[in-house]
């Protein structure tokens, strides 16, 4: 004869459950990876010195060494940026040039801060492999306002080291002399 110990017994789980749980789960993940993302920056922002506001607008914080990231810096997936430091002239220019690369395009940037109250003349350059040159010549405004001037992107010719791009910012006119020359690889 059987005896009952009269004792508990474990529940029965009731297999329609299972699904509903599975569901409250891949919700919540969902809900908490963005958070998580968030709270944790962008890959590579420790240790670099911080960005002033003028390349957030269209590019994420500048990047101040080589830097590969599956996350957007505001230009899409896998870019990666080599940049050169940032440079200030006494006369009042602020710059900072980078060789950036996408998939198969590469290009010149230059993030730069005109506080000499003039307009001036300004030119970016990529030099690539094969003695490659793309210029491109940006009108920079009076306001103090953070601004960037580019390149066309081209299709990539050898690796990104292959690559080097520098920015020239000089009083208006044929004459006028060099305020300051930011590279990407100073």
């Amino acid at each position: 004869m059987l005896r009952h110990s009269g004792g508990h017994r474990a529940p029965r789980r009731d297999p329609r459950r299972l699904p509903l749980l599975l569901l409250v789960g891949v919700v919540a993940a969902v809900v908490a990876l963005p958070l998580t993302m968030a709270s944790a920056g962008q890959a590579g922002d420790a240790g670099r010195a911080s960005a002033p506001a003028a390349s957030r607008g269209d590019a994420g914080p500048r990047p101040g060494t080589a830097h590969r990231s599956p996350f957007a810096l505001g230009l899409g997936l896998a870019t990666a940026a080599r940049c050169g430091p940032e440079l200030t002239s006494p006369d009042g220019i602020e710059a900072q040039t980078c060789v950036l690369t996408q998939g198969e395009d590469t290009w010149a940037r230059t993030y730069y801060r005109n506080a000499t109250g003039k307009s001036l003349d300004s030119v970016v350059s990529l030099m690539g492999p094969g003695g490659r040159n793309v210029q491109m010549h940006c009108a920079t405004g009076t306001d103090d306002e953070p601004a960037t001037c580019e390149t066309p992107r081209e299709h990539s010719r050898g690796g990104p080291d292959g690559y080097t791009a520098f920015a020239e910012f000089a009083e208006p006119g044929a004459d006028g002399p060099l305020l300051l020359r930011s590279g990407s690889n100073s």
